[in-house]
């Protein structure tokens, strides 16, 4: 029996071979805004991210620049033949057909594509509702919203939705069961998502009083029940109370707003926009009365910085807030409770309330904002040759202030597993902790000022990670891992 062929010179890396870009019509036909690969494809040709059977093979997925309807193109230089006993070449299409990744409009031909693009012109507008129009450093923003209920809104959600496994770690589609291996989509929820798309805005090239759309981002929205605190006294129903018949509009009712997806394209990150699109969010819902608290779903490290930078601002913008400070008069006792060490420390659940961020988020910006405050002597810093004054006895105790503060939310969210362990181990494990926590926020702080300073936000990416951001890693664990939650 002879031996199958070595078949590895048909394998070809599907991010390296698809090209993902913007165009736009003008009078010599489609103009190319902008172009990138995509970070990950595993979602759709599977963990190798690999494409078999071609050589010089290269996916081109086009974009309308405005209504983002796509085209794909495949081109390559030869396709194999198999023999017995070896597999077909990737079929793409269907790949991406059956998978729901692209709408049928994506298939037709380039021809088709083009001509459609001419005809559409500048005679296009978003989908939604405007809700705000931004000067830009490279131009004019506009930020529009809607609801998935409506079908504009889901027909350009359907064409954009590919970018969320493709520059999204772990990113899947809405109304997709992540851990099914189906590919169906159950949209019966829609009336509960609401979808942000930023734009960038320029004059018509043939008609000044027209303007052109350029895609830039967009971000997904959903909204929960919430379950607030019972009222005290109790009403005097008591246990009679009972869960009215009928179905609920549940924009009429008290809701935990979450943010899910968040992608700025890659041709239009490290200017601002990311910064841009999240205040635009935060602030329209911390203005919504139904909205209670804002969270965010599984952020990546980039998106935390990006948040962590916008929370502070918008936190400083809040009097009680910036009168929070450390308690130099406290006396740190050797047994027992700790005393209160935030001077207005009596408010914080109020402030936080008030501002809508999730608990977590909120005490790491407080700590964030506290430490900015210690003297420099004592203050963390990323700088390795700082020249800094020796430190007091009075700046050593603010530091050790600021210190039990961040050790005791690094306890509450790791008690279960630091108690399997040693006390001196355990002593051990915060203090490296801590450590790590100091040099994070000296990043984010110095983020902080370089955004204060040129008026724009950190740099974006997109992406996720595994843990929960607002409800942190409660898996136990023999070996004590302490996470900054």
């Amino acid at each position: 029996m002879a031996a199958l062929p070595d078949l590895t010179d048909w394998l070809v890396d599907s991010n390296d071979a698809l090209n993902v870009s913007l165009v736009s019509p003008s009078k010599s036909g489609l103009r190319l805004v902008g172009s990138f690969h995509p970070s990950f494809t595993y979602p759709i040709f599977g963990d190798e991210e690999k494409i078999f059977g071609y050589k010089d093979l290269k996916i081109s997925l086009r974009f309308r620049a405005n209504d983002m309807r796509p085209h794909l193109e495949t081109t390559y230089s030869k396709q194999l033949s198999p023999s017995a006993g070896v597999e077909e070449p990737t079929d793409i299409n269907a790949v991406l057909q059956t998978g729901n990744h692209l709408p049928k409009v994506a298939f037709v031909k380039s021809s088709d594509f083009e001509s459609s693009s001419q005809q559409l012109g500048d005679n296009w507008t978003p989908p939604g509702t405007l809700q705000e129009t931004i000067d830009g450093p490279d131009g004019q923003y506009e930020i529009w919203k809607g609801s998935l209920e409506d079908p504009a809104i889901k027909q350009l959600n359907s064409r954009i939705q590919i970018l969320v496994p493709m520059l999204i770690e772990g990113g899947s589609y809405i109304g997709q069961n992540p851990e099914s291996d189906s590919s169906d989509i159950d949209l019966s929820d829609a009336n509960r998502w609401t979808v942000f798309f930023l734009y960038r805005t320029q004059k018509s090239d043939g008609e000044p009083d027209k303007k052109s759309y350029v895609f830039v981002g967009y971000s997904t929205v959903y909204r929960f029940f919430y379950f607030g605190r019972p009222p005290t006294p109790p009403p005097e129903s008591g246990d009679k109370w009972e869960l009215p018949d009928g179905s609920f509009d549940l924009s009429n009712l008290p809701c935990r707003t979450r943010l899910s997806q968040f992608i700025i394209l890659p041709p239009f990150q490290g200017k601002g926009n990311g910064a841009t699109l999240y205040k635009s969010i935060f602030q329209h819902y911390h203005k919504h009365d139904q909205t209670h608290e804002f969270t965010v779903e599984n952020p990546n490290e980039a998106f935390d910085d990006l948040r962590d930078v916008c929370d502070l601002t918008f936190l400083k913008t809040i009097p009680d807030f910036v009168k929070l400070k450390l308690d130099s008069s406290v006396t740190i006792p050797k047994k027992g409770p700790v005393p209160n060490l935030v001077v207005g420390g009596d408010k914080l659940e109020e402030i936080r309330l008030n501002a809508k961020i999730a608990p977590r988020q909120f005490h790491r910006v407080l700590e964030m904002y506290l430490m900015s405050q210690l003297p420099s002597s004592v203050r963390p810093s990323m700088a390795l040759d700082d020249d800094r004054p020796a430190p007091t006895q009075a700046d050593k105790h603010l530091e050790r202030l600021w210190q039990l503060i961040v050790k005791q939310r690094l306890y509450r969210h790791n008690r279960e597993a630091l108690s399997q362990i040693e006390q001196a181990e355990r002593i051990d494990k915060l203090q490296e902790t801590l450590t790590g926590v100091e040099l994070e926020y000296a990043r984010i702080l110095a983020a902080y000022e370089r955004a204060a300073g040129h008026g724009l936000g950190p740099s974006q990416s997109n992406g996720k990670r595994k843990l929960d951001d607002e409800a942190g890693d409660k898996t136990p664990s023999k070996k004590a891992r302490v996470e900054d939650a």
